[in-house]
């Protein structure tokens, strides 16, 4: 398959600048691009040509932290922080059996799409049902659920045609150290079965934080090694129990898991001894400003993360604790975030928050060699936005205006392996009238099961 866009606003995030070309242009061959350029467009005999108009061409965004299956628990647990919203959301999904799982964590990843992010860092529900916490520490006393229910999970991310990378818990509150690490390959060998272009690899959901076990950390790095996979940690994320979770950073510091790249999902409740010891370490950084806000967990030192030397993805988190899996709004409420509590309108810049949201994930996950970006040999993933609907006005700072002042009214076109996946907000998946139909009705018998949410 041949493209040919022209006529675009390129906004392509390679080397140290992030654009605009105006007048650019890109060809796609098979999926991935093949040139890149201003001014005329070479002549490709037979390809499809797709006229921009000045629109912006950009990256689709790589969410670097996402729970998809969420996607029909939105509105739970308002009035609570992260595990009284976890007892209401997680709690509801608890009853949920596969299929349910399945056709939530599509409507979750059709979503996505459709919303202009085209990678994901996705971890699947873990098999050990959450349990009521708020001391961090997991009773194991729950049921093991069935490995379906984690696949299904999986087999939904295929079906969307998402790019993703898939992580799950080790769930070690149930087993030996072996059966442990034996139940986790299980989750492994399904997604390298799968296609390797949009299955981009196999993770942990690092679980420190919730485990009873003393050896955990090490046994997460245990499992890194083995399966050769990456880890990303919940870590230091809500404002109870800030010693206790702070007390854990030396758990992975000693297991060795910085120095094989351990990223940490939201990374609040720092202190700069911390945040100095993970960088130097090698560790590197997922934040989520929306779902930090809306689950009154804080903001996280930015500043200070990146002077320390930490690579920093941004990641939407979920529908369920984000309620619109907007990446626009996102980037902004991450800037106006960190703004208001530096003082300094320069402490966070829209074009150093529009990299950590597509090619700052990519690196931190390592993934930057096929997505991220508008380069030649990527795949070619990208967004067209349309400053003209609704008008943005005058372009003074074309970036910056992406940046602030793009809405999802704005993004008319997202592609994935140059093949349209949404038009207008509207995905072209076959199966996603089914999504929604599936989820209205599932979710709200599993509710009826377990008793209306709050």
């Amino acid at each position: 398959m041949s493209l040919l866009v022209v006529n675009a606003r390129l906004i392509t995030l390679a080397g140290q600048g992030s654009g605009p070309i105006d007048r650019g242009w890109m060809r796609v061959e098979d999926g991935r691009i093949a040139a890149i350029g201003g001014g005329e467009p070479p002549e490709v005999g037979g390809a499809e040509v797709l006229d921009v108009a000045g629109a912006f061409v950009a990256p689709g965004f790589v969410s670097a932290h996402s729970h998809l299956f969420t996607s029909g628990a939105r509105g739970l647990g308002v009035d609570a922080t992260l595990y009284g919203w976890c007892d209401s959301m997680l709690g509801l999904m608890s009853h949920a059996s596969p299929e349910d799982y399945y056709w939530s964590s599509l409507h979750g990843s059709l979503d996505f799409i459709a919303n202009g992010t085209t990678t994901a860092f996705d971890f699947t529900d873990p098999r050990i049902p959450w349990e009521p916490m708020v001391d961090g520490r997991k009773t194991g006393a729950g049921r093991l659920r069935p490995v379906e229910q984690q696949l299904r999970q999986i087999d939904a991310k295929r079906d969307s045609g998402i790019r993703f990378i898939n992580a799950a818990s080790l769930d070690d509150a149930i087993g030996s150290d072996d059966e442990v690490l034996d139940r986790f390959g299980l989750m492994v060998d399904h997604c390298r079965s799968l296609d390797q272009d949009f299955c981009l690899g196999a993770a942990i959901m690092g679980a420190v934080q919730w485990s009873p076990r003393e050896n955990a950390a090490e046994l997460e790095v245990a499992a890194m090694r083995r399966y050769g996979v990456i880890n990303e940690a919940h870590f230091l994320e809500t404002r109870q129990e800030v010693e206790l979770q702070r007390s854990k950073f030396a758990r992975y510091r000693d297991a060795g898991a910085l120095e094989l790249g351990l990223i940490f999902g939201h990374f609040i409740q720092t202190t700069p001894e911390i945040i100095a010891e993970a960088a130097a370490g090698g560790a590197r950084m997922s934040w989520q400003p929306a779902s930090n806000g809306r689950l009154a967990s804080g903001t996280a030192d930015i500043v200070g993360i990146r002077e320390a030397g930490m690579p920093i993805g941004i990641g939407l988190d979920d529908q369920a604790c984000t309620d619109v899996s907007d990446p626009w709004q996102n980037m902004r409420m991450g800037i106006y975030s960190v703004r208001a509590a530096t003082g300094d309108p320069r402490s966070v810049l829209p074009e150093e928050v529009l990299r950590m949201a597509t090619l700052g994930s990519a690196e931190v996950l390592g993934i930057a060699d096929r997505v991220g970006s508008l380069e030649v040999g990527k795949f070619a993933d990208f967004l067209v936005v349309d400053p003209r609907k609704p008008d943005m006005g005058p372009l003074w700072h074309p970036v910056r205006n992406y940046v602030l002042s793009t809405t999802l009214r704005n993004l008319t076109r997202v592609y994935i392996g140059g093949v349209l996946v949404a038009e207008d907000g509207v995905s072209t998946n076959p199966l996603a009238p089914r999504a929604v139909a599936e989820v209205h009705t599932r979710m709200p018998a599993v509710a009826a099961e377990w008793g209306h949410p709050a």
